[in-house]
């Protein structure tokens, strides 16, 4: 009986760092090389058992397999468009063994748009038929809007162009790239402009000028928040509960705010059923708890900004604003693991240069 569990402990033994996952991966990776080289039946043999693999690690880590030379497979590891993975795709990559015969990515890299040919739903995605127009916001002027056309857009198959359009920027720009250094795009036809359009393949050259003139603008600025004025709000829902806030007003009069542009929302909920949606005396000191392990890794001297907090209707929100996504992402999954037997908390990371989530506790 002892023999039997300890062989089924092994057996299921799931890996919990990445040196388990690639020693993992290295006892199989003669038959997952074989599989996609044979181009045999790659899901069975190799994604079926890749995939499971990866969500012991991290949820949220995604992949694409190819040859990309004769002798040579490569296993593309990716965050799917989700900024708080981004990091842990990295480390992952980061940490893999030289293994003969094998390239592992991190993030899909840009191919460059003369090197590809995207077909989906009968719609071509390339430089013949996309092209680029910047739009200027006079009150957001470090805002990247880009407004992307495509000769055969309609509403009719808004979704299948949406999702070509995209396909096509992490193409040609690289999955980081097309994540990260666009604040806000649009898809249109391009009859719907009078603005003059730029070919595609200037998109790139264009995204990396405004990147430096960002940087050289807001490159080193902190905010001290110690001393800061904490505003408090009181409002009801509509189902008639009571929503509390304290935020940092000052901060949010701040006039370099884009330095800071990356806002982190922390949701943990609780159960307020019978206390109003209002966490009782022990919830409450675990919930101050959490927050101050919060604020004492993302400090503001490094360039995390904790914005304030809300609660209402069992969730407790804490914000902040901070100068790069990849030791928020850390620091909050951590935070996430570390309670998880205690309470629910998650986290979502997303990009937002003038606050604008934060207009509704500013003076009108």
């Amino acid at each position: 009986m002892s023999f039997f569990k300890s062989v089924l402990h092994l057996k299921h033994q799931p890996v919990k760092s990445y040196t388990e996952f690639w020693n993992w991966f290295l006892k199989k990776e003669q038959k997952f090389y074989k599989v996609v080289k044979e181009r045999g039946n790659i899901d069975k043999v190799f994604f079926s058992r890749l995939a499971p693999k990866l969500n012991e690690l991290k949820e949220g880590i995604w992949f694409l397999t190819g040859m990309c030379d004769e002798d040579t497979v490569e296993l593309v590891l990716t965050a799917d468009g989700v900024i708080k993975n981004i990091v842990f795709v990295e480390e992952l990559v980061q940490s893999a063994p030289k293994i003969k015969n094998w390239k592992i990515t991190a993030l899909k890299q840009p191919v460059g748009s003369n090197q590809f040919g995207i077909e989906i739903g009968g719609y071509t995605f390339d430089d013949t038929t996309m092209s680029f127009v910047s739009n200027i916001h006079e009150s957001m002027p470090d805002e990247i809007d880009i407004t992307i056309t495509h000769k055969d857009f309609n509403e009719e198959h808004r979704t299948v162009i949406t999702n070509g359009v995209y396909l096509a920027l992490d193409n040609s720009l690289g999955e980081l790239n097309s994540i990260t250094a666009i604040d806000n795009i649009n898809i249109i036809n391009p009859a719907e402009t009078k603005e003059e359009l730029i070919p595609l393949r200037k998109l790139k050259d264009f995204l990396i000028w405004r990147q430096k003139e960002f940087i050289e603008k807001y490159d080193g600025f902190r905010h001290d928040t110690q001393k800061a004025n904490y505003s408090s709000f009181e409002a009801t829902t509509n189902k008639g509960l009571p929503l509390l806030a304290i935020i940092n007003t000052d901060l949010l009069s701040w006039e370099n705010k884009p330095s800071h542009p990356w806002i982190s929302v922390i949701n943990i909920e609780y159960d307020g059923q019978n206390n109003n949606g209002m966490p009782n005396t022990t919830t409450y000191e675990l919930l101050n708890a959490i927050e101050d392990k919060i604020v004492l890794d993302l400090k503001d001297s490094d360039g995390y900004l904790n914005i304030g907090r809300q609660t209402v209707d069992s969730t407790r929100t804490i914000y902040f604003a901070c100068i790069e996504f990849r030791k928020p992402s850390k620091i909050l999954h951590d935070i996430k693991t570390y309670y998880k037997d205690r309470i629910n908390i998650e986290f979502d990371i997303y990009k937002d240069k003038y606050w604008q989530s934060f207009d509704r506790f500013m003076a009108k």
